[in-house]
């Protein structure tokens, strides 16, 4: 189910792309731009079905067969009769014979069922059998103009005969096999169809029994009742596809293709079977039935009555079949009443989620036992792993083009390559909406974020090419003179070339004479492919002195590395183990492009109670060392020596590095200082007038007397009540005011924690963060098991590419601007993101508002500028540019979210909410947000249906399962093994990771080890995240971007233990090991490679878990088992899609 939407073509650039000629390019010697493509792409026409059909209406798009873009999936949870699923109705046994269950032979001209191996799940909307009109093949793309709407259609064409009798009626709800003769029967294989349990009891006669009243008044019934039936499912080989008459469209909405069978295969019909007429529902109280029903895009119908299970023939109607009676029936003593619908609320062992089916009353015979619970069969509802699929099939092949505005990107998941024509690429800015409301109040209507994910110094792929560095010599960079935005693809040229207008705030400026050249006859400079900053979305430009601190230019920053060496960091081994890396890590400092080597300086400090500075100058035979003790007013006891060039005082750091370990090898000093430290590298920077970073490595809470000193606070008995806030909070101010002192002079720090007990990360991440650096926890740190991860995470930290003392700003086009900010800054005014450090993995997220009505034609724009300096001190402005859409059509904002950026979005909103309003009130919000969201989708944009139907936009249809795993993370609701440490950190965290980092890690990605093919390089196909998939045979492994899991069932072959783990059996698997040994066969190497392969798509360093079944690690990595329910009280996905679809109703009501 692809997020995509047809795919533009690209602007038809006529001419190749010359190299920009003259222009700096970072580790790309002047390799000219990539012309443009060759060819345009047009929209994927989706595979060749196996029979015709007649032709859908104009305005189609398949995408391997998923609906375009927009078109809603519902969820049925109707206890009523209403043909709401997909596809097709269920067409009757030709001769009344049950049809086979699975393992039965298939009569001749039935296609058998095998489209998916064993274990994959296969759901959502199935693959169109019509043959889809193919949109024109390429359209002409003209600058400015909006993508040329689809045709919008009112109606599907009807197929077939009438309804006929109403005999024909029974048996149409999807997933139930029809008539079968054991109701238990096993489904047929990969279906995932959910097998009913036979009813106890007798059925009664009527048919009437299992229908529960409902009055109006009453909420809906408890949401683990759910329903055994998938969301689309496809049709038994040999079934026709009648479809139904939609009524008339919502406008700006395009219905989904009539759907039928799944992926690319599909079923030819059954020779002689008659097609099964529309069959209307019950009416709801107080509504009048007219016309044959909406037929609904991919409902998950809930279960038929047990009379159509229990082995019965087809036969006549029963009576009683129409429906729950009206709600004028008084409810039977000892049963509660129901409301039509089972998404809702019961009183289960746990608030809102959970429990037991309560009975219904059997109208017209004795009450008999209450039937079985009912199920929502996991396998119907909308699956991750599907979606990212679809969209890598669809979206993979084919280079992202960013010329065209408001295109959604493919989803992070996919591997995708980015050709810059004119907009920034998706690495490094996401939108949660590429088509934004009009109107202030049509975005309060829908309560869809607009905000976006900035990733300014985003890493690319080799094959992309990084920005170009562009000079403009001493005049500097053009810009407005109004508003100060920087010239970039959507300015306009007028009077000749003479002047231009600002596309952000309108306003003329003259043109520069040095920057002055002719216009086209369309009225583009002639130069335009030559310069970056007219024909491309991001770029650089070199910064004249007026852009610097004091108006000079900058020295290029320094490193210093400070060592906590008390007592627990010498006995561990830690303090041994950084001076020996550090030795050969300082030839490995970021340097610019070609240089030789790093420009960057660096100095050492060791602490405990004091500090100890060390003078390395190269002139010296041996360091010298100088201890302050008065921390109370730190200075820098040395000036020149402290930071020095690696190469010219290589042998005097290495015999420092040599000598520390020894120096304090008997020390007995245990407690620690902190603030102290952190003053006297921003001293030192100070004295030696650059930006630069301190790298701390601390391993308690600092008690000892000085500023900055700390008490243990933890208190766990504060969870859940209106003072948990507190625990995320720093306990004193004094971290809020150092940090600003070292933003202010561009001094950032990173912060390795190695804490055996309570260490405060809440008030100890206050200067990371502020400062724009990063925390890396490495809790109860042990040199065997720990030491391979933490030197990965410092190698990797040290080598990045940063920035430093910077400052962005997010310029928009009028109608909207940036009011609220997300990450780890300083903000010391309402528009300056103020940054000491700025590295390749940090985001920015910006929620934007509107202050103005906004234009369909001119749509809206972003530009992002970013000014930093340079790993070689030179100073840059970095600029990122994005045009979006803009519409006055709900429909076409829910058609072009991106969830993935609206959970980051989500996430970080609510990560920051629990600072000041308990966890609980932080949770409720999230809900009603993102129920608020689709119940306005519900009443707007989607074809009118009954109340019980959930139906979600096809690109937020993984809202629900992404929320729930936000809403059981461990910020929001810790289990009873998660400290206060733990959840401080994991906010930090989560408050600048990107998008593609805040999916995995709240939907981990699981793969079926066993599965692998050895032969190939790529990785085995996901599986969705629930116990329920894991098979006591099979090894998996499970990652979330922090940890890397290997599970390994009970029955796993005696073999592949031997191969993977070098021991003979499953009880010798040792939990210790923190790498795979590396053993000489195709399984090991194949695992070792897709651990390898995963580590490096990661920012840091995966921890690897071994996990035994039915080991007491278990219960840890079953708390990565996202869509099951979490011992914290986590509702499972099936419960929580109940729970949400309750609170839609109640809105909608």
């Amino acid at each position: 189910m692809s997020v995509n939407q047809q795919a533009h073509p690209g602007p038809p650039y006529g001419q190749p792309q010359p190299g920009y000629q003259g222009f700096q390019q970072p580790a790309y010697g002047g390799q000219s731009l990539p012309g443009a493509p060759q060819s345009q792409y047009g929209a994927y026409n989706g595979p060749v079905p196996g029979y015709q059909q007649p032709v859908p209406p104009q305005g189609y798009f398949p995408s391997l067969g998923f609906p375009s873009k927009g078109s809603p999936v519902s969820l049925n949870s109707d206890t009523s009769l209403a043909p709401n699923f997909i596809g097709s109705l269920r067409a009757p046994p030709t001769s009344g014979a049950p049809p086979p269950a699975s393992g039965a032979s298939h009569p001749s001209g039935h296609v058998a069922y095998s489209q998916f191996e064993h274990g994959d799940v296969q759901n959502g909307i199935p693959a169109s059998a019509a043959p889809m009109q193919r949109p024109p093949a390429s359209q002409p793309f003209l600058p400015g103009s909006a993508p040329t709407p689809v045709s919008q259609i009112s109606t599907f064409q009807q197929y077939g005969p009438p309804p006929g009798s109403v005999q024909q009626l029974r048996n149409h709800m999807a997933g139930m096999t029809i008539g079968s003769t054991a109701a238990s029967a096993p489904p047929p294989a990969g279906l995932g169809y959910a097998s009913v349990p036979p009813v106890s009891g007798s059925v009664s006669a009527t048919g009437s029994g299992l229908y529960t009243p409902y009055s109006a008044s009453q909420g809906p019934p408890p949401p683990s009742v759910s329903q055994a039936l998938p969301v689309a499912q496809p049709p038994f080989p040999g079934q026709t596809i009648p479809t139904q008459r939609l009524p008339a469209q919502v406008p700006g909405f395009t219905p989904p293709p009539p759907s039928a069978g799944v992926g690319p295969s599909s079923y030819p019909p059954t020779t002689g079977a008659p097609r099964p007429p529309a069959m209307p529902g019950p009416p709801l109280p107080g509504q009048t039935l007219a016309g044959p029903p909406s037929s609904q895009p991919n409902h998950v119908s809930s279960p038929p009555p047990p009379s159509t299970m229990a082995g019965l023939h087809p036969g006549p109607p029963m009576s009683g079949l129409h429906g729950p009676p009206p709600p004028t029936h008084p409810p039977q003593p000892g049963y509660q009443m129901q409301q039509n619908g089972s998404f809702g609320q019961m009183r289960g062992p746990q608030p809102n989620y959970g429990g037991a089916y309560p009975g219904a009353p059997n109208y017209g015979s004795p009450p008999g036992p209450p039937p079985p619970p009912k199920r929502l069969d996991p396998d119907s509802i909308p699956s991750p792993i599907q979606v990212i699929e679809d969209d890598r099939n669809n979206r993979g092949s084919e280079p992202f083009v960013t010329g065209v505005r408001g295109q959604v990107p493919p989803l992070v998941t996919t591997n995708f390559l980015v050709k810059d024509q004119g907009n920034a690429s998706p690495r490094y800015i996401r939108c949660t909406s590429y088509n934004i409301p009009c109107t202030s109040d049509m975005a309060k209507q829908s309560q869809v974020p607009l905000a976006a994910v900035i990733k300014p110094l985003a890493t690319l792929p080799p094959e992309e090419t990084l920005p170009y560095l562009v000079d403009h010599g001493e005049s500097g960079p053009v810009r407005c003179n109004r508003c100060k935005a920087y010239m970039c693809p959507f300015m306009q040229f007028i009077e000749g070339g003479r002047r231009f207008q600002c596309c952000f705030c309108s306003c003329v400026t003259e043109v520069p004479p040095h920057y002055f050249q002719h216009l086209d006859h369309t009225g583009k400079r002639v130069d335009f492919y030559d310069r970056p900053e007219l024909s491309l979305g991001s770029y650089e430009f070199l910064a004249t002195v007026d852009y610097c601190k004091n108006n000079k230019f900058p020295s290029p920053p320094a490193f210093i590395f400070m060592i906590d060496v008390s007592y627990n960091a010498v006995k561990s081994g830690l303090v041994r183990l950084i001076c020996e890396e550090l030795k050969s890590l300082l030839d490995y400092l970021p340097r610019e492009g070609n240089m030789e080597e790093s420009a960057i300086r660096v100095g050492f400090v060791t602490y405990n109670k004091v500090l100890h500075f060390y003078n390395v100058k190269s002139s010296l035979a041996q360091p010298q060392m100088m201890v302050v003790s008065d921390v109370a007013d730190m200075f820098v006891p040395l000036l020149d020596g402290f930071l020095v060039n690696v190469n010219e005082s290589r042998t005097v750091i290495s015999s420092l590095l040599d000598q520390i370990p020894e120096m304090f090898a008997d020390t007995r000093e245990t407690e620690t200082v902190f603030a102290p430290v952190i003053q006297a590298g921003l001293e030192a920077l100070k004295a030696a007038e650059c930006a630069g970073k301190l790298f701390i490595f601390h391993t308690s809470l600092p008690i000892a007397e000085a500023p900055g000193k700390l008490k243990n606070r933890d208190d766990r008995k504060l969870i859940n009540t209106d003072k948990e806030k507190t625990l995320f909070q720093p306990q004193t101010s004094f971290y809020n005011n150092l940090a600003k002192d070292c933003v202010a002079q561009g001094c950032c720090v990173d912060l390795f924690l190695f804490p055996n007990q309570y260490l405060d990360v809440a008030t100890l991440g206050v200067v990371p963060y502020q400062t724009g650096g990063s925390i890396y926890k490495y809790a109860y740190f042990q040199l065997e098991t720990d030491q391979y991860r933490f030197l990965n995470d410092l190698r990797r930290d040290v080598q990045k590419e940063v920035g430093f003392d910077a400052v962005m700003r997010v310029r928009t086009s009028t109608g909207i601007r940036a009011t609220d900010f997300f990450g780890a800054f300083y903000m010391s005014n309402t528009t300056d993101v103020e940054m000491a450090g700025l590295d390749c993995d940090k985001t920015i997220t910006v929620e934007f508002k509107h202050d103005d009505k906004l234009s369909e034609d001119s749509g809206a724009l972003l530009q992002c500028a970013l000014l930093y300096t340079s790993c070689a001190g030179q100073r840059r402005l970095r600029i990122h540019n994005l045009s979006l859409n803009c519409c006055t059509q709900l429909a076409d904002l829910y058609r072009n979210c991106e969830t993935d950026t609206l959970i980051n979005y989500l996430a970080k909103y609510a990560y920051r909410g629990v600072l000041s309003s308990p966890v609980k009130t932080v949770r409720d919000a999230l809900i009603n947000q993102c129920a608020q969201i689709l119940a306005c989708y519900r009443k707007n944009c989607a074809s009118p249906s009954s109340a019980g139907q959930l139906i979600l936009p096809e690109c937020m249809k993984l809202l629900p399962v992404y929320l729930n795993c936000v809403l059981k993370s461990d910020v929001l609701q810790p289990g009873p093994e998660v400290t206060t440490d733990d959840r401080a950190y994991i906010r930090q965290l989560v408050t600048s990771m990107d998008v593609a980092e805040t999916n995995v890690f709240f939907y981990p990605r699981l793969l079926p080890l066993t599965k692998a093919d050895v032969d190939s390089d790529s990785l085995p196909a996901a599986i969705r995240n629930s116990e329920e998939r894991l098979s006591k045979g099979d090894i998996y492994l499970l990652e979330n971007g922090l940890n890397i899991f290997v599970w390994v069932g009970v029955n796993v072959q005696q073999s592949l233990i031997q191969n993977l783990f070098g021991v003979s059996s499953f009880s010798q698997i040792s939990n210790a090991l923190s790498t795979l040994p590396v053993l000489e066969n195709p399984f090991s190497k194949k695992v070792r490679s897709v651990v390898d392969m995963l580590q490096g798509q990661r920012s840091r360093y995966m921890k690897l878990i071994i996990v035994k079944q039915e080991d007491k690690l278990e219960m840890l990595f079953k708390h990565f088992l996202v869509e099951d329910k979490s011992l914290s009280g986590g509702a499972s996905y099936v419960d929580f899609l109940c729970h949400m679809h309750k609170e839609i109703r109640q809105l909608l009501s």
